[in-house]
């Protein structure tokens, strides 16, 4: 490597005295290049053969196949240029998914990719899971969205990719070790993936099988609850709640001003911009606030999309608040209730380019409804199931966080 540059990083192993360096990518690669669409169109594609992987395989630092087109061994060999090898990096270089990257690993022996990844092979001086992790770092990224070509569609070449001014160890056993580590970091990112995807997917079985009665609940005797019974939800909610369609000018007050991106889960108390209405203001503009523990729906765009307010809060036009009749109508059931039923309001929202329901059509619209006991155990199951996905998630965070604060601090 070249000798231009002496520096280290803030936090290293401790065994690892010597200086890193500098060098253009380029000096260390024996390849730069992508692959090609198979001519033929999708006729070429098969349900099995030789892999050919696409921007959409190179995700979460790795390669997914759980989505992958196929291709014919003849059509493979008619494209050798771009047939990976196992320890290459691959860069997705167009689109969206720009800057994703991942090594490919040593059980694919066999696979080309198509023409919006990037093969970069290194010499054998280079560790290539070194140089992912250091793609997929805050200072990686960057150097990739500032090489970015022009021309209106913004992409990598492979002369940007060759220029790259990247930052090494001297011993690639330091580069081993460093890529090692964050190895096992990612390794456990990517159990917290899975064990949230199970979780949520668990949860949608149950919420099928509960809402359409395939699974019930008993008393606490042990006895079956009554037959669920159909309900117009007027019957069962004692206001709904349509806000004003003016927004007010001023949203520095201390009643939270929410939009549907605020939604993040059962609860809704906050904006997450910290915008707020004046108690002035709403009594000005004649405001709607919605009381705690209304159910606050999405009547338009979003259908069905739903929280419990937990505070008093406002909102656009684009939600209607519903109250329920507590006596008759469990608040929380009856989130998950419209959770189940955002097809049906789907179906029934009206609009040609923005769809959008009524408070009329949300009083007439109808589904069955067990008991209040039973509802009580519907929401309190399917409660702790969102608790438990609740702190995965939490932990996934705290790992993405981790994984972060030691990129920052592990390259330079």
């Amino acid at each position: 490597m070249q000798q231009q540059e002496q520096i280290a990083p803030k936090l290293r192993f401790p065994e690892f005295q010597d200086k890193w360096q500098e060098s253009k990518l380029g000096k260390e690669v024996t390849k730069v290049g992508s692959g090609v669409t198979p001519r033929g169109g999708s006729k070429v594609y098969k349900q099995d053969g030789i892999p050919l992987l696409r921007s959409q395989n190179v995700r979460g630092n790795r390669l997914d196949l759980t989505d992958v087109a196929y291709i014919d061994e003849d059509v493979h060999d008619s494209m050798s240029s771009s047939k990976v090898r196992p320890n290459d990096v691959l860069l997705n270089i167009t689109g969206a998914s720009i800057g994703r990257s991942c090594v490919v690993p040593d059980h694919l022996i066999d696979a080309n990719v198509n023409q919006h990844v990037c093969i970069i092979r290194l010499k054998d001086s280079t560790e290539p899971r070194f140089l992912q992790t250091l793609l997929a770092s805050h200072k990686g990224q960057k150097l990739i969205f500032q090489s970015q070509a022009g021309g209106g569609r913004e992409g990598l070449n492979f002369e940007n990719i060759k220029a790259f001014k990247i930052k090494f160890p001297k011993k690639i056993e330091e580069q081993q070790k460093i890529a090692a580590f964050f190895g096992v970091v990612d390794e456990k990112i990517a159990q917290l993936h899975k064990k949230k995807d199970l979780l949520e997917e668990y949860k949608k079985g149950c919420m099928q099988k509960l809402f359409s009665q395939e699974l019930r609940f008993t008393d606490d005797n042990g006895k079956p609850f009554p037959d669920w019974q159909k309900k117009r939800l007027e019957e069962v909610v004692s206001d709904f709640i349509v806000p004003m369609r003016d927004k007010p000018k001023d949203l520095t007050g201390n009643i939270p001003w929410c939009r549907i991106e605020d939604f993040d889960g059962r609860e809704l108390s906050r904006s997450k911009t910290n915008q707020g209405v004046s108690s002035q203001t709403v009594k000005a503009m004649n405001l709607k606030v919605f009381p705690r523990n209304t159910l606050l729906v999405s009547c338009s765009a979003n259908l069905g999309k739903c929280a419990i307010v937990k505070s008093p809060l406002i909102t656009n036009q684009t939600f209607i608040g519903l109250k329920p009749l507590e006596e008759l109508l469990d608040i929380v059931f009856f989130y998950y209730a419209i959770l189940v039923c955002a097809r049906e309001l789907n179906k029934l929202s009206s609009g040609t380019t923005i769809r959008y329901l009524s408070r009329e059509e949300f009083e007439q619209f109808q589904f069955d409804f067990p008991s209040l006991n039973e509802q009580k155990k519907i929401a309190d199951f399917l409660s702790a199931i969102d608790d438990k996905i609740a702190l995965v998630a939490e932990e996934l965070d705290k790992a993405k966080t981790f994984k972060k604060g030691l990129l920052q601090q592990m390259f330079v």
